[in-house]
């Protein structure tokens, strides 16, 4: 209980100086310090890097070999999975779900750990375990802002990511609520706009997402 309770606790103090992570599909490896470059510029230092492309974990590994950006390893859903982004150099990990054994992993490799949760059992679950932060996904889905503000009243003690379905125009109204700590989103990012290499774009929306942040 107490190294999980801990393993939280360093995934909620990652997180909590920033509102929104960014979610990036990296298709070339030569776009990684750039885009975490871009984005470091404009005052987003905490990003996801999901491990869908062969090349996710070289992205991960050159992002944090060349800035000081922090880069969690997304879609983790095994073993070995956080094996290799705790290698990649990933400062944390994020998963859809979560098992005993891929909790356990990454406590065994100190890899910061954001599990999945979408149901009250799963979320209660988590929480036994001394997790009191999870990532909800996929968010809009699976009721959204209606069920993260319903949840709230049982399970007042814990605190959100919502992903999945968040956007430049929901993205407020989630973190508008109590139990949000903040919202992952390709909206910051999407991998058009990486793969065309169009930097100025994706400041153009942090500068925009940012505004609306501070208007709120």
């Amino acid at each position: 209980m107490t190294a999980k309770l801990n393993n939280s606790t360093q995934m909620a103090n990652l997180v909590n100086n920033t509102k929104i992570i960014p979610i990036i599909q990296i298709n070339n490896t030569r776009h990684s310090v750039p885009l975490a470059e871009t984005l470091m510029d404009e005052g987003f230092n905490v990003i996801e890097v999901v491990l869908r492309t062969p090349n996710a974990l070289e992205a991960v590994q050159e992002i944090t070999q060349n800035t000081p950006c922090i880069v969690g390893a997304g879609s983790i859903v095994s073993i070995d999975d956080a094996l290799k982004a705790k290698e990649a150099g990933a400062s944390f990990g994020v998963s859809p779900g979560s098992t005993p054994e891929l909790i356990d992993a990454c406590i065994e490799l100190n890899l910061p750990y954001l599990p999945g949760a979408v149901t009250a059992s799963e979320m209660m679950k988590l929480a036994t375990q001394g997790i009191a932060l999870m990532k909800f996904f996929p968010a809009e889905p699976a009721g959204g802002i209606p069920y993260l503000n319903s949840i709230m009243g049982p399970l007042p003690q814990l605190r959100f990511c919502p992903t999945g379905g968040v956007n430049e125009k929901n993205f407020i109204h989630y973190l508008n609520l109590d139990n949000v700590a903040c919202v992952g989103g390709s909206w910051i990012a999407p991998t058009n706009l990486i793969d065309t290499e169009n930097w100025d774009e994706i400041s153009a929306r942090v500068k925009k997402s940012k505004a609306l942040l501070a208007e709120n």
